[in-house]
């Protein structure tokens, strides 16, 4: 806001009029800020308020009593700014604490069901009569209010009236000076008036204020000396302003501001020469805190908005973890993971605007508290599934105890295994019980494996005369003389059959061996194998032929291709089981060699899938 004119002639009027008219403008646009400070405004949630030094109340875990102490303090001190400020506050604190105990002690009654005892009755209606009583003592307040700024339009309309009487009397400046400051002193403790007379009341003070400079006959030494005064005062507040304007809070910048224009309108002006140039100075400053107060509400309304955008894409996950229909207690652990983690993110994220803010809250926290109910009402019927799944496990301990002393090998090995694959079936168990339920099981494996490893141990020697037998025979490959036809095919099929024939060999020695013995048959009969290889492939083949020739079925490639698909299938199953069971061996030396074996088993299962693959992916690409 600009400086009041002062003028000794209708000319110089004219050069400081914009500068008064500006002036008159502030001056009333801050006398209707002030009314309208006094209606009541829509309140501020307790996260949405901005924090002052002022707010030292914190409703957050306060009780329904604790809260009714508080109200009802506040109401005997009848301080009514701080009563407006905080009334709409404790009245949604109240309900919402008065909710969740309803809801905790069963009492919560859905619109439109049967009326019940209510234990919180009593409470309820003294809260409601207290704030019955705050009502009324605010619309007292108001009254009276509204009748003190009356008073106050009154009392100013008669300073207006005062200051022009005095440029009605002949008195010297020792008289007339002080009256129109003393005037002045009046007009500046006089408080607000109706919002709507507030601009002509300051127009009709501002004129007055104006013809008393312009007629009135000041001594020049009086006034050069009130000039160089007012120049001083104001200088002091260009400076504020400029240290104002490198305050890192805009807010609090601006309100600073405001308290420093109410200094510099009720500072009196300066000489016409220095009028423009202050006045110039301590509008940058003006300029520059204003822009920073409204670029920052500029960028947290777009931040408002992201937030707010942000936070609904968390109720959206939250509420589809809250519908999720987890069965087992694994998923309700990984669901609940995951909605700690939405809340650890809903933390990081800032505020919505005031009529959003409490809302989107409102919706994240209802699907938090759906999620977490539906959780607690599994655990408490899992309990009971629990206790079923530990009866369950010790069934299969004691069928596995039962087996582990029987020297039925082959019988014995199956049966365990089917032991164990019934166990993954079954659900978990109390975390107390689990480790020892598998710890009783996975020693009757484990004895049993381990008598098996030992009994197959004794074998060792037998697979060292096999070695020898297996490189015996490959030197016997080697030495072949072909003879061509179906000499050489016999001869293939008898080395074949006497290689199956002999038995294990020492694990370490399998891989090199079988290499040896490939290269072995390949120096004479590589041929005669491959033809074997092409004869299998050829046969798909002609059944693919056949069932593309117009008029014939496909019934025969088809057939081919699920007996094909069955094999891998049970194959794959078969890999999966052998890998399964050696965690189950005992580590010894003697099951060491027994896991051996397993893995050559392995190799030799994944080999063969890959060739059943390959005539599946052949069948496939025609058809």
């Amino acid at each position: 806001m600009e400086e009041n004119t002062t003028a000794l002639n209708p000319q110089q009027e004219a050069e400081t009029k914009q500068e008064t008219s500006q002036a008159g403008q502030q001056e009333v646009q801050n006398e209707i800020q002030n009314q309208e400070s006094e209606q009541p405004q829509p309140q501020e949630t307790e996260q949405e308020k901005p924090r002052t030094e002022e707010e030292d109340i914190d409703l957050a875990d306060k009780s329904l009593n604790g809260i009714l102490s508080l109200f009802g303090q506040m109401i005997e001190e009848g301080d009514q700014q701080k009563l407006y400020k905080y009334a709409e506050p404790i009245k949604a604190a109240f309900y919402k604490v008065l909710r969740k105990e309803k809801i905790a002690s069963g009492n919560f009654v859905e619109v439109g069901a049967e009326p019940q005892d209510n234990p919180f009755e009593e409470v309820e209606k003294a809260f409601k009569d207290m704030f019955a009583r705050y009502k009324s003592s605010r619309a007292n307040f108001n009254q009276e209010l509204q009748a003190h700024k009356e008073e106050n339009l009154a009392e100013k309309q008669d300073i207006i009236n005062s200051i022009n009487g005095l440029l009605e009397k002949a008195e010297d400046m020792n008289h007339t000076m002080p009256a129109f400051r003393e005037l002045q002193a009046r007009w500046k403790a006089s408080g607000n008036v109706p919002p709507e007379k507030a601009r002509e009341i300051w127009d009709q003070y501002n004129r007055a204020v104006e013809r008393f400079y312009d007629f009135l006959k000041i001594n020049k030494e009086f006034r050069d000396l009130d000039f160089k005064k007012n120049y001083e005062l104001k200088t002091e507040l260009c400076q504020k302003a400029e240290l104002l304007v490198e305050d890192k809070d805009p807010v609090r910048a601006f309100n600073e501001l405001q308290k420093l224009h109410e200094e510099w309108k009720e500072i009196g002006p300066v000489s016409k020469e220095q009028r423009e140039e202050i006045w110039e100075r301590f509008k940058v400053s003006t300029s520059k805190i204003n822009k920073r107060h409204q670029d920052f509400f500029t960028n947290l309304k777009e931040e408002q908005k992201a937030n707010l955008k942000a936070k609904t894409e968390l109720c959206e996950l939250a509420e589809q973890i809250a519908d999720t229909q987890a069965a087992e207690s694994n998923q309700w652990n990984s669901l609940s993971k995951k909605m700690e983690n939405l809340q650890l993110k809903w933390k990081s994220i800032g505020f919505a605007s005031k009529k959003d803010n409490q809302k989107i809250y409102e919706r994240f926290r209802a699907a938090c508290d759906k999620f977490y109910n539906a959780k607690r009402d599994f655990y408490a019927k899992f309990k009971d599934v629990m206790q079923e799944n530990l009866r369950k496990k010790e069934d299969l301990c004691s069928q596995a105890e039962k087996i582990k002393d029987s020297e039925d090998w082959k019988k014995a090995t199956d049966q365990l295994i089917n032991l164990q694959n019934v166990w993954k079936t079954i659900g978990p168990v109390a975390r107390k019980q689990s480790d020892a339920v598998w710890k009783r099981f996975r020693a009757a494996c484990d004895e049993f494996f381990a008598r098996k490893a030992k009994h197959f141990g004794d074998e060792g020697e037998k697979f060292e005369e096999n070695l020898a037998a297996k490189k015996a025979m490959i030197e016997e490959i080697k030495a072949y003389q072909p003879k061509g036809g179906d000499a050489d095919k016999e001869a293939l099929n008898e080395f074949i059959s006497k290689w199956n024939s002999i038995g294990f060999v020492p694990f370490k020695e399998k891989e090199g061996l079988q290499k040896e013995y490939d290269a072995a048959l390949n120096l004479h009969f590589a041929a005669i194998r491959d033809l074997d290889s092409e004869r299998k492939m050829g046969r798909i083949r002609r059944l693919i032929s056949d069932a593309k020739n117009p008029g014939k079925s496909d019934r025969g490639i088809r057939t081919e291709r699920e007996k094909l698909l069955n094999k891998f299938r049970k194959l794959e199953t078969d890999i999966a089981t052998l890998e399964n069971n050696m965690g189950f061996f005992a580590k010894s030396k003697n099951a060491d060699k027994l896991i051996e074996d397993i893995k050559s088993k392995i190799a030799a299962g994944k080999e063969e899938l890959k060739s059943l693959e390959q005539k599946i992916k052949m069948i496939d690409k025609e058809f």
